[in-house]
């Protein structure tokens, strides 16, 4: 039994170990990126084992060793992945110290409402609930347009664009947009909306809502067109006259992975997670598998007044709602990831990959 333990337990370490390796590759592959997901339950699966084995089986052998320092390794790198999004951090955007201002403030609330989830009537309640002045709804269909038709009626501003393959979208607003469209950016069945909405101070704000299509191993799909998604926006965003910019949605991706960072190093966004923790939104049906995969990046133009993942509607997601304070001294106050040397080269490699990918039918799911 001892015996069976040891490997046990040796078998538990080897998975943080290779997962935190693979990490480090560029691959697109589904089979490496998702390693870019479980960085914190990987920690902890390696604290657990080193811990046991160093408790009950360790003889001080030189391979023994070995396999424990690469599982300090593997904490201490994953631990530092994962600290910025804990409330030990430096927060990377300021609390809004304002009185609050319903001309220069917005609430905006994104929700992956899981295209086959027939509970429209608890998701619209808690929209009603949660009183945003702009809602994103990804993976809507006719049904769920259909269903979500006497919520549609109480914002004056609506974006339609039902798909039925997981990716349509609605965008509801109390705000009038300023031309607003959907494009497809990389790919001709994924789409995202992009428009301006305007504050009841007169300011237009540009708003991004994108849902990108996900690694993942069931069809065989790689990370190589949301990587390139990301890209494109990201530089839209980077190369613009510094406008007051949210970009939010199920971007199929983790804060701390290295196209996420790629991104907000790009764009020059804020993340107002940063310092205040990791407000995991999927999976909603899984409590140890839970990551942060529904965003809202911000230019500094904006302080935070709240934020907060909403109740459980259904869906494999939970909805998210922030409020945030338009600010624009704030600029100068809350500084973006800074740009890094080989950022252009690493993003002109991206949009290669996908360009390639595209010519030969790669970049779409092998199995449907």
């Amino acid at each position: 039994m001892t015996a069976v333990l040891r490997w046990v337990v040796l078998g538990l370490g080897v998975v943080p170990v290779a997962g935190t390796a693979l990490s480090f590759s560029r691959s697109p592959h589904w089979s490496v990126r998702m390693w870019d997901f479980p960085r914190l339950q990987l920690a902890v699966v390696a604290a657990l084992s080193g811990a046991a084995y160093g408790m009950f089986f360790f003889d001080g052998h030189a391979l023994e060793w070995l396999f424990v320092a690469a599982l300090v390794v593997c904490l201490v790198y994953q631990g530092r992945k994962v600290f910025p999004y804990t409330p030990l951090a430096r927060v990377q955007v300021q609390r809004s110290t304002r009185p609050k201002n319903d001309r220069t403030c917005f609430r905006l609330l994104i929700s992956n409402v899981l295209m086959e989830n027939e509970e429209h009537e608890r998701l619209a309640q808690v929209v009603r609930d949660a009183k945003p002045d702009i809602a994103l709804l990804v993976e809507v269909n006719d049904r769920w347009a259909r269903a979500l038709e006497p919520l549609a009626a109480e914002f004056p501003h609506v974006i339609r664009h039902p798909q039925e393959n997981y990716y349509g979208l609605l965008l509801l607003s109390r705000f009038p947009l300023v031309g607003p469209r959907v494009d497809f950016l990389v790919q001709d069945d994924i789409p995202s909306v992009h428009t301006g909405f305007e504050l009841p101070d007169g300011t237009v704000v540009l708003l991004h809502g994108l849902h990108p299509r996900p690694p993942e191993p069931v069809r065989d799909q790689d990370s190589t067109p949301r990587d390139a998604e990301l890209v494109v926006v990201g530089r839209a965003i980077g190369e613009s006259d510094e406008e007051p910019t949210v970009v939010a949605g199920d971007l199929n991706d983790v804060a701390w992975s290295r196209s996420s960072e790629l991104f907000l190093r790009l764009s020059a966004l804020l993340d107002p997670r940063v310092g205040r923790g990791l407000y995991n939104s999927y999976n909603a049906k899984n409590f140890l598998f839970r990551y942060p995969l529904d965003h809202v990046f911000h230019s500094g133009h904006f302080r935070l007044v709240s934020l907060e993942r909403l109740p459980y509607v259904g869906s494999d997601h939970f909805p998210m709602l922030v409020e945030l304070s338009y600010e624009p001294e704030a600029v100068r106050r809350q500084q973006p990831m800074p740009e890094r040397p080989e950022d252009t080269e690493v993003a002109e490699e991206m949009l290669e990959e996908q360009a390639e990918a595209a010519a030969t039918g790669d970049d779409r799911p092998g199995r449907e």
